[in-house]
């Protein structure tokens, strides 16, 4: 299978241990930038309460939620500690100063669903 990216802004765009949320085709994905200048794309919903994760605190390659404090591994969307949970991730890369979004990966996850 082709890997085809969708380019969704600068860098820049977002600032360091910050968030932007992309709306595609399999609901809203959180986008991090951590203060090494890596991205990680996952679900912006937290399996808990529901949190848009995009609004929480980016430390490391972790975020934790704004509603309940409970913590995310941005490179595999497990839930830290002692809370247990998940959420989905999606392939992202920086290209040229370019964050790119893997679509047939999200087209994948919106046929499983």
């Amino acid at each position: 299978m082709s890997q085809d990216w969708i380019d969704i802004g600068e860098l820049s765009d977002i600032p360091a241990r910050g968030a932007r949320v992309v709306r595609t085709a399999v609901g809203c994905v959180a986008v991090f930038r951590t203060g090494s200048d890596e991205v990680f794309a996952l679900q912006n919903r937290c399996p808990h309460k529901g949190g848009p994760l995009s609004e929480g605190i980016v430390h490391g390659k972790s975020v934790t939620c704004p509603l309940h404090n409970w913590v995310f591994s941005l490179e595999t969307g497990e839930a830290q500690g002692a809370d247990v949970g998940h959420v989905r991730t999606y392939p992202a890369r920086i290209e040229a100063g370019r964050i790119l979004l893997e679509t047939s990966f999200l087209q994948a996850r919106m046929a499983a669903e």
